[in-house]
């Protein structure tokens, strides 16, 4: 790990002070003026200061003349106190801070930043209503948005713990006091600078190779494997059929008998009733199942790759040919059919060309730019070719039907039968529950006979919002819920855009819903009681009857849960929705008590990531209800232990967050919860430090570790990267 500027500036030769400090002078240089000095609002945008409170605090104590700009001498001697000066520098530096009141200090002033008479020097003490102003701002920096009631508690529970003799005031010496509990905080305390007010980091060194560690290998070698036989399987058929023709008839002939086989294999990667129903077979231990997205992506990119191989060969033969005495015209190649030129009809050069043209438009519209940037119906439309593409595979090769035979007939029948399943009999919408940031919570009838494991998803159809459309969620809802499904749907799309908007409008929900079942009536608020459903801020709550149609259920890594030993489950924002129907099975098993033993077999630790405060409010509630259920196990059958960041707030290291997370802490302390979520978890600032979350869980020794994800793709990519440091299997849920 590389350590903190003000830990590593301490150990600076004198010849690292020296690049250093050039170093600091040419980024001063980028930024200041004409004049070598660098205003209010310079100083704001290289401190990336979102509110202006602390950057005028900042920029008014480094402004040692009161001029209005800082210089670069200025800048330089604030910089020697924060990077190379002592604890107690700093300490100075963040009462001054706190002191806003403006007020000369009379004899001796406070060293360091301020002199006894500068107008920037404070009282010598922080008064409640001080605190109360610094607490605010740090709220807004943070943004963390409470209640003045609760601001006042917080100021309260801050002021007292560090009021030492209950003067009314706190010195610097109580302060001094109060943060000494904190040795870490004030060992690497920072203003939370651009990078141009810190020395950069020493080179790390390179680490070990991923591929030369054993967990890459327990989470890849499947895959690998496959990789292996499929590329090996591609250059038997280009062997068995490129010798039998010369020139680039071979290379045409080779690569067009390995497109029989890949473009079969496309159909075999999304039959998705079949793979789930492989995920309950000793085979799903040995394939790679739930890569097999990732599988179909990379055979696509080879069909793409070897048609334009096969089309150009291909067109070269056609050109050699048609440049010999008595041969039709290169174009007559390409664009009539004549007898004998292959495929039905002598049509082969053409549905060639009409299919390398589809090809190409389905790869395009198919890249991740198109699917997450809010088109993804462009995406789903154009992928509706595959049909098209088939029929002509079957006019174009004539031996492609043997490959297609039989994933073929596998492909029409799953489709087939969800068609007749999903039409059988329509279902409802009965209620809808509109979040923050944009989620809508659907509650939906649960069709007799549907069985899911939890973590599974299904494919939604809302003819209101568009007829022919269907796209995948996850069930948020537990398995025992018998009467329901949930689906939280984050707004990111067209389609999910229109659903929120639709159930925006009350005229387009039903006035006088048709009367739901007497089952449904009866047990929805049993149901309720027992997962702690409640309305949040900002939630819009409302019954209706709109049809909708499902398809599914399929299954994801996430089945794989109730199997370990100690499951890590991380999910950031959104992503919590598979791991909300995972928890919530577990309550009920503990609830009905049907299941309890098997509910506390394993342990686990379940991680919260979001943004901003609002998120949380998605599934608080369930939360509550699980910390309940926690506190009323003997400690031996405690199995859960719930982990929240926020990584809007900061931390306590910053300056303009320390004051702020110890007057939460203390609150949660006597109060006995957060005073963000109002779960008793306290909710940490910033992001998680991965390597000393996984070493934590790896000393715990509380039996096999996996490690299951739901996020955003850059995230999913670091943390599997820790995963095969610590030896930990990794499973990421895609969506």
């Amino acid at each position: 790990p590389v350590p903190h500027p003000s830990r590593r500036a301490l150990t600076m030769s004198a010849g690292e002070d020296a690049a250093w400090l050039r170093w600091v002078t040419k980024q001063f240089g980028s930024i200041a003026g004409q004049d070598k000095e660098i205003d209010l609002e310079g100083f704001k945008t290289a401190l990336q200061v979102k509110e202006s409170f602390f950057a005028e605090r900042f920029f008014a104590l480094f402004d040692l003349d009161g001029s209005g700009t800082i210089s670069l001498e200025e800048l330089l001697k604030a910089l020697s106190l924060l990077v190379h000066g002592n604890e107690m520098d700093k300490l100075r530096f963040l009462f001054q801070v706190y002191d806003v009141d403006g007020e000369m200090v009379q004899g001796e002033g406070i060293s360091g930043f301020c002199g006894p008479c500068s107008p920037h020097a404070g009282s010598g003490s922080i008064d409640p209503d001080e605190l109360r102003v610094v607490l605010r701002w740090c709220l807004q920096e943070s943004a963390i948005a409470l209640p003045e009631e609760r601001l006042t508690d917080l100021t309260l529970a801050l002021f007292e713990a560090a009021d030492k003799d209950h003067s009314g005031s706190i010195t610097f010496e109580e302060l001094r006091e109060e943060l000494e509990a904190f040795p870490e905080v004030m060992e690497n305390l920072t203003i939370s600078a651009a990078t141009w007010l810190k020395p950069p980091p020493p080179a790390e060194r390179r680490p070990r190779p991923r591929c030369l560690r054993r967990a890459f290998w327990h989470n890849h070698g499947g895959a690998l494997r496959c990789l292996c036989g499929y590329a090996g399987l591609n250059l038997l058929l280009f062997a068995l059929a490129a010798p039998r023709h010369a020139g680039s008839l071979a290379l045409a002939r080779g690569c067009g008998q390995c497109l029989n086989f890949n473009c079969a294999l496309l159909a075999v990667l999304m039959l998705r009733r079949c793979l789930t129903w492989l995920r309950a077979t000793p085979l799903a231990k040995v394939l790679p199942l739930d890569q097999h997205v990732a599988f179909h992506q990379l055979v696509g990119y080879v069909v793409l790759a070897l048609a334009a191989a096969h089309t150009g060969a291909h067109v070269a033969n056609f050109s050699r040919l048609a440049q010999q005495d008595g041969h039709p015209a290169l174009a007559e190649y390409l664009l009539q059919a004549r007898p004998g030129a292959g495929g039905l009809w002598g049509t082969a050069s053409q549905t060639g060309l009409v299919l390398q043209a589809l090809l190409l438009t389905m790869a395009a519209f198919s890249s991740p730019c198109v699917r997450r940037s809010g088109h993804f119906e462009v995406f789903y439309w154009t992928h509706f070719s595959y049909i098209s593409i088939w029929i002509l595979l079957l006019l174009h090769g004539p031996h492609f039907w043997k490959w297609f035979v039989v994933p073929g007939c596998l492909f029409v029948l799953e489709k087939a039968l969800g068609l007749a399943w999903r039409r059988a009999r329509g279902l409802r919408i009965v209620e809808v529950n509109l979040l923050p940031s944009k989620v809508t919570h659907l509650v939906i009838e649960r069709p007799q006979f549907f069985h899911y494991k939890p973590g599974d998803y299904i494919y939604l159809n809302v003819p209101a919002i568009a007829t022919y459309e269907w796209h995948p969620f996850t069930i948020s809802s537990a398995p025992e819920q018998q009467d329901t499904l949930w689906l939280h749907i984050r707004s990111l799309g067209q389609w999910t855009n229109k659903l929120y908007e639709y159930f925006q409008q009350p005229e387009s929900l039903s006035t006088e819903p048709k009367p739901l079942s007497r089952s449904l009536r009866e047990r929805r608020p049993q149901c309720r009681a027992q997962v702690g459903v409640s309305t949040g801020l900002g939630e819009t709550h409302r019954l209706c009857s709109i049809k909708c149609y499902i398809d599914g259920p399929y299954g994801t890594p996430t089945r794989r849960i109730f199997t370990s030993e100690h499951a890590v489950l991380i999910g950031a924002g959104i992503g919590i929705t598979p791991f909300a129907s995972i928890l919530q099975s577990i309550m009920y098993r503990l609830v009905l008590g049907s299941q309890s033993e098997a509910a506390v077999s394993f342990q686990v630790d379940f991680i919260w990531i979001n943004r901003d405060q609002k998120h949380f409010e998605w599934f608080v509630s369930l939360l509550t209800r699980l910390e309940l259920e926690q506190a009323e196990q003997e400690p031996g059958g405690r199995f859960l232990e719930m982990h929240m960041y926020m990584t809007s707030a900061l931390g306590k290291h910053d300056m303009k967050g320390i004051g702020l997370q110890m007057a939460l802490d203390l609150l949660a302390a006597k109060e006995q919860r957060d005073s963000i979520t109002g779960l008793r978890t306290r909710t940490q600032p910033g992001r998680p430090d991965w390597s000393k979350v996984f070493g934590k869980v790896a000393e715990e020794k509380r039996g096999k570790v996996q490690v299951f994800f739901c996020g955003s793709p850059a995230l999913a990519k670091v943390i599997r990267v820790h995963c095969e440091r610590f030896g930990f299997p990794f499973f990421n849920e895609h969506f």
